[in-house]
């Protein structure tokens, strides 16, 4: 509940302190006084857009403060919660304007910003009036309201709804990978095909190298060792020799012992010769090799390298690769399975997920019917009996809150078309309907703060008296304020304010009184006379007091 309004250098007010009561709250006052700025005051301090300039001229800054009570069990209490700001049994909303244009807002002397205020405001104050576009008449709200009007518990079909939009996210997860992996199933057949074909074993690469270089080093020698070896043997150092020491041996009988040195040191160098001829021989019987070993070695060799280059490893890595793209290949088949077992739950949930929002439209049908009665009973003492209200549904996308989308829809009159509240009804007819359409759909919640601003416009006699009924049958349950031209309605108030526009010099301020019972009896005369107040006036407004 609202109970303190304070206002400092706004507009046209350099200082008012307003007190308000629970119930119905009315504010009263000539055109061009000033109500719609204790509206415009109300709506800054809570973080509504609005005017633009409001600080009062020659001021240097404007400041509204509003203090709410706040029972147990208020939503703003959780607003203020996610806030980080500690809920109490009092809520102090203050924000100042600078001149320059800078605004700054505290909630319980804690610094905050206008996204929470405005948050706060959703829990605190509700408006409605012909311009009402944040209320009734706002159809993205509608199917809120008729829920609340048939008292649905939305908590199942939302858990429903997280669960099964939750595994549908997880199937679309990993229907997106295993869409990604057979993509690149024909890659990973053709490779697991060619290594499996290659057989790569872990160390061939090097193994292979060595043995290659050494095939390649004996290629490269392995003649000129021939050539050694050849020239060593009978045809070349090894013969001669032999023919030296033949010849000597032949001239040595008649040589007188002078070759017998010389042919010592032959026998001795034939010796060595033939160590070397030897060791040279099994050289050359080691490097001998097949020719098309080489050739093999080479082929694997280049295999595994070209294969390795194309997968982007070192040849050594080509078996743990092998193991890698089994794997992965593996979990095509694994994930099929597992999407099989989860599409079967999905399709049980969402079947569950369904019962759940044809009953939740059931009862969004059956209270359809209850409203559109109750506005029927409404309608009538305001003279709009002819007039026809139709709470419709229509069926949308599945959600959260079901599948219905759900529009308040009047015709003024029977056969005319049916359409949205803001684009049939003239403004008197609008104040009249949303007035209906509040007092239907009130269920004695007294955390929000109603507010009316001239709904009653257009209206008077019979039909403002049944308005300003309404609009007390609504404070019983919740705080109601009311701005009003209407004698009917302001006599029914509990709290009667005031509101005057004042000149002193060449200042021109808007005040706003609180008052008593006699300068009530003189305002609502005022406001059923005129300016001259007399005393047949006075009579009518006690009597409407009652």
């Amino acid at each position: 509940m609202l109970r303190e309004l304070q206002i400092r250098d706004i507009l046209l007010i350099d200082r008012l302190d307003l007190e308000f009561g629970p119930g119905l709250n009315v504010l009263t006052g000539e055109t061009g006084a000033g109500k719609s700025i204790l509206l415009d005051c109300l709506g800054f301090v809570l973080g509504w857009r609005g005017r633009a300039e409001l600080v009062r001229a020659g001021a240097m800054q404007g400041e509204v403060t509003a203090v709410f009570s706040l029972p147990a069990g208020h939503p703003a209490r959780a607003v203020l919660a996610e806030a980080g700001i500690e809920p109490g049994d009092e809520l102090i909303l203050r924000r100042v304007n600078s001149a320059d244009g800078r605004k700054s807002a505290w909630i319980n002397d804690r610094r905050a910003s206008g996204e929470v205020l405005r948050a706060l405001s959703e829990t605190l104050v509700e408006l409605h009036g012909q311009h009402d576009d944040r209320g009734l008449l706002n159809p993205r709200g509608h199917r809120q309201l008729l829920d609340a009007f048939a008292g649905i518990d939305l908590a199942q079909i939302r858990g429903e709804w997280r669960e099964l939009r939750s595994l549908q996210a997880e199937i679309d997860r990993l229907e997106a990978e295993q869409e990604a992996r057979r993509k690149e199933e024909e890659f990973l057949t053709h490779s697991l095909e060619e290594l499996d074909k290659l057989d790569p074993q872990p160390g061939e690469d090097a193994a292979l190298d060595t043995a290659r270089r050494k095939m390649q080093a004996a290629e490269r020698i392995r003649g000129d060792v021939a050539r050694a070896l050849q020239a060593l043997g009978a045809d070349g150092a090894e013969g001669a020799m032999l023919d030296a020491t033949r010849w000597l041996e032949g001239a040595a009988d008649q040589a007188e012992g002078r070759f017998d040195a010389p042919l010592e040191a032959l026998s001795r160098a034939l010796i060595e010769l033939g160590e070397a001829f030897g060791g040279v021989e099994s050289a050359l019987e080691a490097m001998d090799f097949d020719p098309s070993e080489l050739e093999r070695t080479e082929e694997r060799l280049f295999a595994l390298r070209a294969l390795a280059r194309k997968h982007d490893v070192q040849p050594d890595g080509l078996a743990d690769l092998s193991t890698e793209l089994r794997n992965r290949w593996s979990l095509l088949s694994g994930s099929e399975e597992l999407l099989g077992e989860m599409r079967h739950e999905a399709a049980q949930r969402r079947q569950s997920y369904e019962a759940a929002a044809d009953a939740l439209s059931a009862a969004r049908l059956e209270a359809a019917g209850q409203l559109d009665a109750a506005m029927a009973a409404e309608l009538a003492p305001l003279k709009m009996e002819r007039a026809v209200f139709e709470t419709r549904l229509d069926e949308g996308e599945f959600g959260p809150e079901g599948r219905d989308v759900v529009s308040f829809t009047v015709a003024t009159n029977p056969g005319a078309p049916a359409g949205a509240l803001d684009k049939i009804a003239s403004g008197g007819e609008l104040s009249r309907f949303l007035l209906a359409l509040k007092v239907s759909l009130a269920r004695g919640n007294d955390a929000l703060t109603l507010i009316f601003d001239e709904i009653d416009r257009g209206v008077g006699g019979a039909t403002a008296d049944a308005v300003g009924r309404r609009l007390a049958r609504l404070a019983e349950g919740a705080q109601v304020l009311v701005v009003t031209h209407s004698p009917q309605v302001a006599a029914l108030g509990a709290t009667h304010f005031r509101v005057a526009k004042e000149v002193e010099g060449e200042m021109t301020t808007s005040r706003v009184h609180a008052l008593n019972a006699d300068e009530r009896v003189d305002e609502i005369a005022r406001m059923l006379s005129g300016e001259q107040i007399t005393a047949a006036a006075r009579d009518a407004a006690r009597a409407l007091i009652g």
